[in-house]
């Protein structure tokens, strides 16, 4: 993978949301289309964040390979899921689709994602403080079914997945 992330942005018309099921959030339904996707076109969906604007949102869809990720990968990902997207219509506002590579800050979502990165220096943020302090820096010691653990100030740390509100790859 090189140093810098590869971006393809494509512009999506506004359409009405004439669907109707949203048993989950936004969020957790766009990751159930799109991931799948991804998997069957060779790539790894790293993430996903749906930011509604004045007017006009932005999805931005973070993918990987063990190859890493050129201009093309975004290039043929972003028709692919524009494709999706335009049948399934799950955003009823007219947004903006965004698609790249997880960079440097790479998300940690998934019990795999965490796994492939064991022994990486990570940023972890709670939903809720613990004794008072919400964020952890230090290096991935371990994961399992419940959770991680990390070195942090020459300290074992244990985090439930539950607990965790954000993490990534730090510098």
């Amino acid at each position: 993978m090189g140093l810098g992330a590869h971006f393809c942005f494509v512009k999506v018309p506004a359409r009405c949301a004439g669907r109707g099921r949203m048993a989950t959030t936004l969020r957790e339904r766009l990751i159930a289309l799109i991931e799948p996707l991804t998997a069957k076109l060779g790539y790894e969906l790293v993430e996903l964040e749906y930011g509604a604007g004045h007017g006009r949102g932005t999805l931005r869809v973070f993918i990987d390979a063990a190859a890493g990720i050129a201009v093309d990968d975004c290039e043929r990902v972003s028709r692919e899921i524009s494709a999706l997207l335009d049948v399934e219509d799950p955003i009823a506002a007219a947004y903006t689709l965004e698609v790249s590579s997880p960079g440097f800050d790479r998300v940690l979502r998934t019990r795999e994602h965490f796994g492939r990165f064991v022994g990486s220096r990570v940023f972890v943020e709670l939903k809720e403080p613990r004794a008072g302090r919400r964020r952890y820096t230090g290096q991935l010691l371990a994961v399992d079914e419940a959770g991680i653990a990390l070195a942090v100030d020459h300290e074992r740390v244990a985090v439930t997945f539950a607990e965790i509100g954000k993490a990534r790859l730090a510098s």
